[in-house]
């Protein structure tokens, strides 16, 4: 059985590279989307992503599981993000900068694989990334924590510093308007 996040980080602050390694790989995925998606450029998302690895490897030390690993992660995150978006002004940043729209994504095999279907994927993904970009930053950020993150509703709330219904609200309202943008596709 492998070991949870919480034992992984606990073995780490004693000295267990690997322990560090298997978190890393666990979450790294997750972690950089949520920043990619509160950011302006790949490059900026790699920096930012980078420096919270390096503040998780600081705060080793004084690391408690009173809460579940991913939610002091985002906390931490969210954190990083907040000053991010507090030099530049709170500006709401677009998901397109991240990669070439002329690239879409690679179809699946079977009926994905069509031509026609893996454009029309393609044109969803890239209209859901607009709708995503253009929420509320504090919705945006909430649904993101939400899908990218797997946080729940008190989760969000204890690592943005908000309160549970709040949270809720926000990955409620992100959804319905989420859903208004992208219609039936």
């Amino acid at each position: 059985m492998e070991p949870s996040d919480e034992e992984l980080m606990v073995s780490y602050a004693r000295g267990e590279a690997r322990a560090f390694e298997a978190l890393y790989a666990r979450h790294k995925g997750a972690l950089y989307r949520f920043v990619l998606r509160s950011t302006k450029t790949a490059g900026e998302a790699e920096e930012l992503a980078q420096e919270i690895w390096m503040r998780v490897i600081g705060a080793r030390v004084s690391y408690e599981p009173r809460a579940k690993f991913t939610t002091w992660l985002f906390s931490i995150a969210h954190n990083r993000l907040v000053d991010h978006w507090r030099v530049r002004g709170l500006a709401l940043v677009s998901l397109d900068d991240a990669g070439d729209d002329d690239d879409p994504p690679e179809p699946a095999a079977g009926p994905e694989a069509e031509p026609e279907r893996a454009l029309e994927a393609a044109q969803v993904a890239r209209k859901l990334a607009h709708a995503i970009a253009a929420l509320p930053l504090a919705q945006r950020e909430a649904f993101l924590l939400h899908q990218e993150g797997g946080l729940t509703a008190a989760e969000i709330a204890r690592a943005t510093g908000s309160n549970e219904e709040a949270a809720k609200s926000r990955v409620r309202y992100a959804m319905r308007k989420l859903r208004e943008a992208i219609g039936d596709e």
